[in-house]
């Protein structure tokens, strides 16, 4: 069974425990979903992987002309589904869906966010692969991502609470951007947000393909 199959099965039981399970790393959020939201304010069509409960939805759904919310956990998208019918949102298209084989034409995003996911993804080159390939020229990227390496007590902290955990690795900020760089990105902002375990934010956008006779 591949590590994608049993991390859909953990989020498919964990679905309902999942907000209440942030409480002891949430103090990020605020901060974090405050930058996302300025990221991609106007843009016309975001694209969210990862999207789990809709924490992040709800926030960028209010800035944003149109979303498509997806997440590879039925039970989670189930969630995510609920939260957004509750607070009257009409522009959000909740899905289930795979980051690696994301089911939409090549360039038809403003911004992609992945909010925490990085470090829940067995081949982070393919799945900024993937990315790539729906983002419009100059499109932005937006990964805020939880660094478990970045100081001790998150080492610790994560080190505690990764067993069963379906985590492929340990970021630390500047880890994390030069992950991203190295896929021929330029990174546009870079923050480490304090927390339990800090999140690195990066915004990024791939500098547009030059044909022959550019």
């Amino acid at each position: 069974m591949s590590s994608v199959d049993d991390g859909r099965r953990y989020w498919d039981r964990n679905a309902r425990r999942y907000d209440r399970s942030l409480s002891l790393l949430g103090r990020p959020f605020p901060r974090m979903l405050a930058l996302i939201v300025e990221e991609i304010r106007g843009a016309a069509l975001v694209l969210e992987v990862g999207a789990g409960t809709g924490q992040v939805t709800t926030a960028i759904a209010g800035v944003a002309t149109k979303v498509v919310a997806t997440d590879y956990s039925a039970a989670m998208v189930e969630r995510l589904r609920s939260r957004v019918t509750s607070v009257g949102l009409t522009n959000v298209d909740c899905r289930t869906g795979d980051l690696y084989t994301l089911d939409f034409p090549p360039a038809s995003f403003d911004a992609v966010v992945a909010a925490n996911v990085l470090h829940l993804v067995p081949d982070v080159p393919r799945a900024l692969a993937a990315l790539k390939s729906v983002l419009r020229a100059g499109g932005r990227l937006i990964t805020p991502t939880f660094c478990h390496a970045e100081t001790w007590p998150a080492r610790l902290a994560s080190a505690i609470s990764l067993t069963g955990f379906p985590a492929q690795r340990r970021f630390t900020a500047d880890s994390l951007a030069k992950t991203i760089e190295s896929t021929g990105a330029e990174i546009l902002m870079h923050e480490t947000i304090p927390g339990l375990i800090p999140i690195a934010f990066v915004s990024a956008a791939w500098p547009p393909t030059r044909n022959a006779h550019g």
